[in-house]
This record gives C-alpha cells, sequence and structure tokens, in this order.
C-alpha cells in the first residue's frame, strides 16, 4: 500500500455507529474499519489498485 492520505468524510450518524461498533467487534479503529471496508468493495467490484511491482 502506497503512501496514505487524509480526507473529511461526512457520514450519517447512525451508519457511523454502526461502522464503529462493527470495528470494535473486530478490533480495528474506526478508520482502519472504513479503509478495510473500502478495500473490500474495491477488490469486491475489480477495481483494486494494481500493485506497480506487479506490473513490471
Amino acid at each position: 500500500m502506497g503512501k496514505k492520505k487524509a480526507f473529511a468524510l461526512r457520514v450519517d450518524e447512525d451508519m457511523l455507529k454502526a461502522i464503529e461498533k462493527w470495528a470494535s467487534d473486530e478490533f480495528r479503529s474506526t478508520n482502519g474499519q472504513i479503509e478495510w471496508m473500502l478495500n473490500q468493495a474495491l477488490k469486491d467490484a475489480k477495481r483494486y489498485p494494481k500493485n506497480k511491482k506487479q506490473e513490471e
């Protein structure tokens, strides 16, 4: 994984509570849970960015 970039994210309060609960259940931070969820969604959609080393 490359450099991490910070950005603001607005999320519905109930959705955030659900994500926080899920993160706690998985022993992750809320940020880590959201990152994991986004990675899973990208992989499922076959849109996960290819690693530069894999392309060489």
